[in-house]
C-alpha cells in the first residue's frame, strides 16, 4: 500500500492557485502596457511554468511513497 504525501499535494494545489490568479490579474495591467503582447507571451511563460511544476507535485504526492512495512 503506498501512502500520499499530503503536503505535495497541498504546495501544488496552493501554487496552481497562485499561478491562475497570477495570469489574472497580469491580464488587467495589459491596458497599461507598452507592448500587450509581448507581456502577456511572458506571464503566459511564466504561469504556464510553474502551473506544470504544480500540477507535477500534485501527481507524485497522489502517487506518494511505499509505507512501512511494519
Amino acid at each position: 500500500m503506498r501512502k500520499r504525501n499530503w503536503r505535495l499535494i497541498v504546495v501544488g494545489g496552493v501554487l496552481l492557485v497562485l499561478a491562475v490568479l497570477f495570469f489574472l490579474s497580469m491580464r488587467d495591467m495589459t491596458p497599461w502596457s507598452n507592448d500587450p503582447g509581448a507581456l502577456m507571451r511572458t506571464v503566459g511563460e511564466v504561469s504556464g511554468a510553474v502551473g506544470g511544476i504544480s500540477i507535477v507535485m500534485i501527481v507524485f504526492g497522489l502517487i506518494g511513497r511505499k509505507a512501512p512495512a511494519g
